[in-house]
């Protein structure tokens, strides 16, 4: 995953649009750790945006676009990024490819707020995100989370405040560097909670 150096955007009454400059011309291919350039990419291909999975709609040399329908703007935090603002890239995991992390699926579930992001020594960092109580249930200790598309494993749940220890790798390589607190994050919690929920809720057919 990497950061992007531009992001630009126009906006219409009920959609917006997103064009995204790629560092260097390439973005990390999620199932090998090369790079790929938009040209890897085809019309219709599938770039998780901050954790935000949308559609190329147009591929001009080391940019791509996409347009942002009214849910996506309603349920992540795209809509106020700023044009020059860094942004986390990834293209998809391929079905016949070594799983790293957890399966994280460009579904935003919500957003979520930075309350502090410290200074651990050593080039670690100490991260807590304020998520949403309808969200806290599906997040448990040493349990993952996707934050801006970073998927990160839990440290420490206190109540609504989440937090994580950042690596060196991780702080450098992605937008947690520019975190301030008060920042908005995506958020995609583990799918597979949900999943167990809907199946467990007791509201199953009886045999």
């Amino acid at each position: 995953m990497a950061s992007a150096d531009d992001v630009s955007r126009t906006s219409e009454r009920n959609s917006s649009h997103l064009t995204c400059l790629t560092r260097n011309g390439s973005c990390p291919d999620k199932s090998t750790g090369r790079s790929c350039t938009p040209q890897d990419a085809t019309l219709g291909a599938s770039i998780a945006v901050n954790g935000t999975c949308l559609t190329a709609v147009e591929l001009t040399g080391n940019r791509f676009s996409a347009d942002l329908a009214p849910e996506t703007l309603g349920r992540t935090s795209l809509g106020s990024l700023k044009t020059g603002a860094p942004v986390n890239l990834e293209r998809p995991l391929r079905a016949n490819s070594r799983l790293d992390g957890h399966f994280v699926l460009g579904h935003v579930d919500g957003t979520g707020t930075i309350r502090s992001l410290r200074d651990l020594g050593g080039g670690n960092w100490w991260l807590e995100v304020e998520i949403p109580a309808e969200l806290s249930r599906y997040v448990v200790e040493k349990g993952s989370i996707a934050i801006d598309g970073i998927s990160l494993t839990v440290a420490q749940v206190n109540g609504k405040v989440v937090s994580f220890t950042i690596i060196p790798h991780t702080y450098q390589h992605t937008t947690l560097h520019s975190y301030t607190a008060g920042s908005q994050v995506n958020l995609e919690v583990d799918i597979l909670a949900k999943h167990l929920e809907k199946l467990t809720d007791g509201s199953r057919i009886s045999d």
